[in-house]
């Protein structure tokens, strides 16, 4: 149970239940998030529904959150979840004509989490998952998602007509709506047009989203090599990392909203790849 909360008195500005709140915070949202950012800011809430409310305290929060019996990024994930909905709540968008300096989030420590080195794949190992594919769409999947850094539901979606051949681009619809190009290589080009020559279809895909997951998984087991539309998404950046591209051009090249996503991705690159790049321009 959460201390030091009182029920709201219902007025003509305010809900009478944290779920309406919630419910008012997720319609607002949802012009700007994917389906996936909304379920998950959905569940986290319901999860934290004490947590809701005019009369929750800084202290109230952090004492739940140290509470929880989960791991760093599990209590991390609480954490963005209330932030989220407690920055929109004591915003003007609310409505509620809050006072900013009053949001209970400011005094919130953010729990701490490892800096861990997330597995990305060496070009050889894509060779190897691509030539162990069980047939031509699966190995277009493949090399589809290394080549472009496709999140699993661009991916999914795209339809034929999509496809700029001329300058091997694919016309994506991604985080918020938005709309941007995903660029392919001489291989991926190969791989789709054998797979066309036997799919006939509008869509590019005779599989949805959890076939394509339930595809990798049986390729990992296969293989032993991580392989999970994340994972493929790093090696992307990775790998134009250690080909010396800058962070900027892979942030807009990967549709990723800001460089420290990009750095967080690109983590595996080691010191020695960037030596290599290093001396290679200096003379």
């Amino acid at each position: 149970m959460v201390t030091g909360s009182n029920p709201v008195r219902p007025t003509k500005e305010s809900p009478q239940s944290g779920k309406q709140l919630v419910s008012k915070f997720l319609k607002s949202r949802r012009e700007g998030l994917s389906q996936n950012s909304l379920k998950f800011y959905e569940s986290y809430l319901n999860l934290a529904e004490n947590l809701i409310g005019f009369h929750i305290s800084g202290k109230d929060i952090g004492e739940f959150i140290n509470s929880l019996q989960c791991t760093n990024g599990g209590k991390h994930a609480y954490y963005r979840t209330l932030r989220a909905f407690y920055n929109w709540l004591y915003s003007r968008k609310s409505g509620y004509n809050l006072n900013t300096q009053d949001n209970p989030i400011l005094i919130v420590d953010a729990p701490k989490l490892p800096r861990k080195i997330l597995p990305s794949l060496t070009q050889q190992q894509l060779d190897y998952l691509v030539s162990e594919a069980h047939c031509v769409r699966d190995r277009c999947i493949i090399s589809l998602f290394a080549d472009t850094g496709l999140r699993l539901t661009e991916l999914t979606n795209i339809k034929i007509g999509n496809i700029d051949w001329a300058n091997r681009l694919i016309k994506v619809t991604y985080k918020g709506n938005k709309e941007g190009y995903a660029p392919f290589g001489e291989s991926s080009e190969a791989l789709l047009k054998q797979w066309l020559s036997t799919h006939h279809s509008s869509k590019l895909w005779d599989l949805n989203a959890w076939g394509i997951i339930t595809m990798l998984n049986r390729l990992k087991k296969k293989t032993g090599l991580p392989c999970n539309p994340h994972t493929f998404r790093r090696t992307f950046a990775s790998i134009l990392a250690k080909r010396g591209i800058d962070s900027l051009h892979i942030m807009r090249l990967g549709r990723w909203e800001s460089i420290s996503m990009v750095e967080r991705y690109t983590r595996s690159v080691r010191f020695e790849d960037s030596m290599k790049f290093y001396a290679a321009i200096v003379t």
